[in-house]
């Protein structure tokens, strides 16, 4: 058996190839631009890779073509594909025919937090000793690697409401009928696939619908869309994690720190990730863990060795007395959580935000309104405007008044980053693409600046 993966170095596809070779299948890709740190763990994997989108990849002559739902008509290699009638087929269509209709699925949905808590839940699934099996949108330290087959009868999966493929407009996540789903809050995004939340609400119930009557529903009782996703229809058995004592699963006392299930106090929140949302997190892991019969306080008690996850809140170096940290969050609320969690850390010095507007949604300008009051427990904010961003930046950064400034160049965003930032700062990088490097621009202007000193 050949697959031939188009649009390979994704998260999700690089983790479909490593499963499949897992498998024994020949494993071929292609991608526009073949780049680490996936390119890095598929060529470890000895898989072939290819960059472009050339015809003349037809003459791979896989048995099966899986399409990454980057790829759209026009594609000179998917035109190929559908003009020779050779079978094809969509990642998570490939993965529930082909793994998880075996296996009990516990699935990580929401718009923010899926990869956090998928790894936290993988984590503490392996120390009670399950060895599970993953996929997961981003790298656990724990594991240094984004997905894993195994012999487990449990797999952990990011759940994605993103669309499946050019030919399949569902949400990804209606294919894993999981045992156990997470549905970790829901807000507005995606904007380049949905007109409005309700939309997007109408696919979560449709992953609702597909979960066994004898499965379990860990939902955020915080979130308002949830609650009405729910009521559309349910016939599982849900709970609700949060800080009311409605909740289910509930976090209490100061900042929230210790965990209940109902009256029962089940012990202290531990996570190497701060602030509310990573707790939050947290709980729903360990209520998921309990759903499939693991103690709550063991599961909490496993949290203790987690490593956290690359890209959220991640140190990735310290020059001139400077930190320079890395976050994923692109989304305004992933944003404003960020930087209340850095803040809860950091006592004293500065938090200077460079944001890059790079998700599909920021680009087209759904969220700038909501841009500013994101970045308000930020001291300095350096934005960059790539050409992509087709709205302005700087005005929509208007409110924020002098601490915000907008550059069009990677090089000067490095450059008015670092001016002002003294030691005990922290310069907090926040975007969901690679961002030109800018972590290590950044940590060698620091670098030159303090030998020109």
């Amino acid at each position: 058996m050949h697959i031939h993966i188009v649009g390979i170095c994704g998260t999700f596809m690089g983790g479909i190839a490593q499963l499949a070779k897992s498998l024994d299948i020949k494993v071929s890709g292609c991608d526009a631009a073949v780049y680490p740190p996936m390119s890095d763990q598929l060529k470890e994997a000895g898989i072939e890779l290819i960059e472009g989108y050339d015809s003349e990849q037809l003459k791979l002559n896989p048995d099966l073509y899986i399409i990454g739902n980057a790829i759209s008509r026009g594609n000179p290699l998917l035109e190929a594909i559908l003009n020779s009638g050779a079978p094809y087929t969509s990642g998570p269509q490939w993965l529930a025919e082909n793994i998880l209709w075996k296996k009990k699925v516990l699935a990580v949905a929401g718009t923010h937090g899926k990869t956090t808590t998928s790894s936290m839940l993988t984590w503490i699934l392996e120390e009670a000793g399950l060895n599970p099996s993953f996929l997961i949108g981003g790298v656990p330290n724990n594991y240094h690697r984004s997905a894993r087959l195994t012999d487990s009868e449990y797999f952990v999966i990011e759940a994605d409401e993103y669309d499946t493929a050019f030919f399949d407009k569902r949400s990804k996540f209606v294919h894993y009928r999981p045992w156990v789903a997470i549905l970790n809050n829901l807000e507005y995004d995606h904007a380049d696939i949905f007109p409005n939340i309700h939309a997007i609400q109408r696919q979560f119930h449709h992953l609702v619908r597909t979960i066994p009557s004898q499965g379990r529903v860990i939902y955020n009782g915080e979130s308002e869309a949830l609650k009405e996703v729910l009521e559309m229809g349910l016939w599982t058995l849900a709970e609700s994690f949060g800080t009311s004592d409605s909740d289910n699963w509930q976090l209490k006392d100061h900042e929230d720190s210790r965990l209940f299930s109902g009256s029962k106090e089940i012990g202290e929140v531990s996570s190497p990730l701060p602030g509310h949302h990573n707790r939050m997190n947290t709980i729903a892991a360990v209520a998921a863990a309990a759903a499939i019969g693991i103690s709550a306080v063991d599961a909490l008690h496993h949290m203790e060795s987690f490593e956290g996850v690359k890209r959220r809140l991640e140190l990735r170096g310290t020059e001139d007395g400077v930190k320079v940290i890395d976050d994923f969050a692109h989304h305004p609320t992933a944003i404003e959580e960020t930087l209340k969690a850095q803040r809860s850390v950091q006592r004293e010095g500065r938090i200077i935000a460079v944001l890059e507007p790079r998700s599909n949604t920021m680009k087209l300008g759904s969220m700038k309104d909501k841009l500013p009051g994101s970045l308000e427990l930020a001291d300095e904010v350096v934005c960059f405007q790539s050409p992509a961003v087709h709205w302005d930046v700087a005005e929509a950064l208007k409110p924020l008044g002098n601490k915000a400034k907008v550059f069009s160049h990677l090089e000067e965003v490095a450059e008015a980053a670092v001016k002002t930032a003294e030691p005990g700062d922290t310069i907090l990088v926040m975007s969901n693409g690679g961002f030109g490097n800018i972590h290590e621009k950044l940590l060698n202007v620091l670098r030159q600046r303090s030998i020109n000193e």
